[in-house]
Formats: structure tokens, sequence, C-alpha cells
């Protein structure tokens, strides 16, 4: 399996069949993990060095936990493989006529193929969010709105214009899921414990968190129960929830609905959508559904092809059962893992046929700040407040990578509860050398800077 083109990436020569694994996310992370390296080489490819535990996102976007306590290396994670290889690169296209992807370091051919790119932000078509609104799907993004929050209260602090600083003191989410029930409940609490200490002259009252959801309700995946729970929790933290309510467009200050009523905001979080983030080269009768997903067979199998395979977000396994495909959350993405790995385990190892996936369903969780949560388990049971804080808490912990890790968020959640504090309250922007001609144009200098949700 030698690689002689000058064009190809630098991979050990090997008689055994080389796996190719396209992302580190949960699907890709527990797929690795397991998969027995004795009679196969699995090649790992991610924009990122890193695994990225993204339900904890929106606590570092509002100043709860480091960002490094919520990622942990790729490399350190599987230094122990010895056919193990990782390769940090944005893979472009697949070509599965020559069984070979080319990515931004080169090309390399693969004998298996497993897809585990995950999705990205889905705008719906309008392009002008792209450049003026804040998605929370990496760790650069939460930097980013963490320090566009802080900035927001450095200025409001110095303008006197009233219009200007409701632009700068209200926060506009939108999407009434878990991510964004989440960020709204802990933008309540920077607002309640936080904020009024740093900047004792300015007048909360004066500050809003929308909360901008399409369909009648939030949480509209939970049961209805905790939907009205979570809704409840919010409203009483101050935030204003608005269901049935489309975002027609934004222009930086102001936030359109399709009501034709509008806020004053000069930040808007898109939390509405997600999409596959497909790469090209699949042909289109492989993809599906309005999120623009990968169909698969029983076996994480894509549609078309005997030896190209998809995990996670982007796969979707449609059923009688389920029409549009698994839940796009992190549960579904590592039990498909770890299943196709089993799966490729028998088979290299000869001793059994591969199984049919099988999810189980755990349940699913939000939480709302401070002793406030919601959680549906299976078979109706669901439970609330203190009680299902605790569990939501828990889960997220075991569910981490790393002792480190684990510690480092048990230990600020601990000094955040008994203090009423966060202290990582730091302005950290993405660097754009002055000398850069986009510079003087604002719409495009967060573009530049890697921050828009196209790659």
């Amino acid at each position: 399996m030698s690689e002689t083109d000058e064009f190809s990436i630098r991979i050990p020569e090997t008689n055994k069949p080389r796996i190719v694994l396209i992302g580190g996310g949960f699907g890709g992370l527990e797929f690795a993990k397991l998969l027995s390296d004795e009679n196969v080489q699995l090649v790992m490819f991610d924009r990122h060095n890193y695994h990225t535990f993204q339900p904890l996102l929106y606590q570092v976007a509002t100043a709860g936990l480091e960002p490094d306590s919520i990622a942990s290396p790729l490399r350190k994670l599987f230094d122990k493989k010895k056919n193990f290889y990782f390769r940090m690169a944005l893979v472009n296209e697949i070509i599965p006529e020559q069984n070979t992807i080319l990515t931004s370091i080169g090309k390399l051919r693969y004998d298996i193929l497993v897809i585990s790119v995950g999705t990205k932000t889905n705008y719906f078509g309008n392009q002008e969010l792209i450049k003026k609104c804040f998605p929370l799907k990496q760790i650069p993004q939460a930097l980013d709105l963490r320090s566009n929050i802080l900035q927001n209260f450095e200025k409001a602090v110095l303008v006197n214009n009233p219009d200007d600083l409701n632009a700068l003191m209200n926060y506009t989410v939108v999407g009434g899921g878990p991510t964004g029930v989440e960020l709204a409940g802990a933008l309540a609490e920077l607002k309640k414990h936080i904020l009024p200490r740093d900047y004792p002259e300015l007048d909360f009252k004066q500050m809003n968190i929308y909360l901008l959801e399409g369909s009648p309700r939030i949480l509209a995946a939970m049961s209805e129960k905790s939907s009205k729970e979570a809704k409840k929790y919010l409203e009483d933290l101050g935030v204003i929830v608005r269901v049935n309510t489309v975002v027609e467009s934004f222009d930086g200050r102001t936030v359109f609905l399709k009501d034709k009523s509008t806020i004053t905001s000069n930040t808007l979080v898109w939390a509405a959508g997600v999409t596959g983030n497909m790469i090209p080269g699949l042909a289109p009768e492989s993809i599906v559904g309005r999120a623009s997903r990968l169909k698969v067979d029983e076996y994480n199998r894509v549609a078309g092809y005997k030896n190209i395979y998809a995990i996670g977000d982007i796969a979707a396994m449609i059923t009688p059962e389920l029409p549009l495909g698994h839940p796009m959350v992190a549960p579904v993405a590592m039990q498909q893992g770890r299943h196709l790995a089993k799966n490729f385990n028998r088979i290299f190892n000869k001793k059994e046929s591969p199984k049919p996936f099988k999810y189980f369903d755990k349940g699913s969780m939000a939480t709302i700040g401070r002793n406030r949560a919601v959680v549906d388990m299976p078979k109706g049971l669901h439970f609330n407040g203190l009680l299902a804080w605790f569990v939501w808490m828990f889960v997220h912990l075991m569910y981490l990578i790393g002792f480190r890790s684990k510690m480092v968020v048990l230990l600020n959640w601990m000094y955040g509860y008994f203090t009423f504090d966060k202290n990582t309250r730091l302005i950290i922007r993405p660097f754009v050398k002055p000398n850069n001609p986009v510079i003087k144009n604002p719409e495009k200098a967060r573009a530049v800077s890697g921050y828009d949700t196209a790659v």
C-alpha cells in the first residue's frame, strides 16, 4: 500500500486494510477507541487536533469553563495504538471510484472509508446571517461569543445614547433546542449574579435576553411537560421566550421578524438548526432529508457504496419507525461508532457476521441554570428541578474525556455554585493584522479570522 505520488500524504506502507476515518467527534472517537488495530491500519482526519465536548460549549461562551476543560488532544487519546495515524487537515473531496480522498495536505487511498463529520450550522439559505450572527459549534466560536459579550459591556459603560445602550445590552438567541435553552439560561444567570458586580454603573433592568423559537414550543424533541417546565424556568430567570417566531434578517443591530416586529440587539446567537457537513464527491442519491444527511443501511453503510460508511449526525438510518432517521444527538453517534467498530472487529477476526444497529434510547435532558433542569426517561418517565439538575451534571461529567477534564469541570461547577462567580471572563478576540484590507469591512473581519461556519 505504497503512496508514491508527490501529492500523497505520508503514511507508512502496510499489507493490512486501511480504514480512513474522517472526524474526531463523538462517533469517530468511539469508533477509533474500540476498533482493534491488529488487522487494520486506521488513519483519522480532523480539522482540529482535539475532540470537543460540544454540549458544554455554551458554558465556555458564558465564562463558566475554560476551553481546554472540554477539549482532549486526539493524538494523546490514541498514543498507545500501534497502527493509528492522525493527520490534521480538511477533507475537501471523496473520489469513490478511486477509493481516494483529497485533503488540504494531499491525497490518500483507502480500503474502507468511515465518515463521522457531524453537522454545521444551518442558516436556511440566509447567507447574510453568516456574516453577522454567532454560531456555537466549535471552541473558537464559543471564545468569540464570550469576547463579544464582555466587549459589549465594556462599550456600554462608555455610551450615552439610549438606543446604542439597548443594542449593546440586549441578547437574542434563535433556536429553542437544548443549545438555545441552555445558553439563554446561562446568559440570564450572568445578568443576575455576575455582570452587576463587574459593571455597577449599568442598570441591568435594561438588559433583555430573548429566546426565539419558530415552532409552537421550545425543546420540541422532549416531552410537552419538559417543554412547559423549561419555559417557566426561563421566564422565572427573566428570559423573554417567544415561540412561533421566525427571524427574517439581521443587520447587525436590529433583528427583523416575520411578523414585522423588530428587536434591537447587537448580538444574535444562531442555534436554530443544523445541516449535514457534506463532503463533495458522493452521489446525490446518497443524500437525503432537509438536513442533508447520508442515507445508510442497518450496518451504517452508505447507500450505493460497498466500502463507505457513515456514523453519527451525518448518517440517516431510515426505518418505518424512524422516517427521518435517528435523532442528531451524541448518544446515537457514540453507539453507532462503537457498533461499527465491533462489526469490523468481527469481520477482520473472521469470527462472526456483522450485526445490524439498534439504538438504545437512554432519554434526553436539558439544564436551565442553577438547580433547574428537565429530564425525560424511556417509558414516559419524567422529572425536573434539583434532582434533574444533579442527573444532568453527573451524566455530562461521565461523558467527558479524561480524568483531568472531569476534575476541572467539577471544580469549576463547585466554585461557581458556592461563590456565584465565573473566573474566565477574559476578552480574547481572533487577531486580524491591521494592514489586512478586509479590516476596513467589519462584516468580513470575523470570517477572515476563521470564525464563519462554512468551514
